[in-house]
């Protein structure tokens, strides 16, 4: 899949959010044990049972396999979305093939409406849905997304690609 960068520590001068998850001994500049970030991928309601991960400070490396190309996007970012964690090398081998969705970090004030409207287009807000469903169970609620967050946006007619 490839090399994913999340700046999601403090060595990038963006501040963690609050609402980001915190596995057990993951610090500002440095992620979380990898027996730690298995059980965070568990959590998520993924399947965790074939990934392999090892980490190098705040940089994480997955191998193994997944199901799918969907569930190796959302295992790279239950791993890459939590306190700690800058860099996520995956190297997942996927059963299923399926298009790859790109990848959007979150901004202060973005809703999904708003996202789905700047990379869908103007009127496509109702797309949010889509975001959302692909982010699932990453997601529990809609309303419930933090600036620095990285989505799964699915690939359709008229996105707009990585922002």
């Amino acid at each position: 899949m490839g090399l994913f960068n999340f700046w999601n520590n403090s060595k990038s001068g963006e501040k963690i959010d609050k609402n980001a998850p915190s596995p057990k001994g993951a610090t500002e500049n440095a992620a979380a044990p990898a027996e730690e970030l298995k059980k965070e991928i568990e959590k998520k309601g993924l399947d965790a049972s074939k990934i392999e991960i090892s980490v190098d400070g705040d940089k994480v490396k997955l191998g193994g396999k997944a199901e799918s190309t969907s569930d190796a996007e959302k295992i790279v970012l239950a791993v890459g979305n939590t306190k700690g964690v800058s860099q996520v090398e995956s190297n997942i081998v996927v059963g299923k093939q399926e298009t790859e969705s790109f990848f959007y970090k979150v901004r202060q004030g973005d809703t999904l409406w708003k996202i789905a409207e700047t990379q869908y287009g103007q009127g496509k807000g109702g797309k949010y849905e889509e975001i959302f469903a692909a982010n699932r169970p990453l997601l529990s609620d809609p309303d419930k997304i933090y600036p620095g967050q990285v989505l799964r946006i699915p690939k359709g007619q008229g996105a707009a690609g990585q922002a």
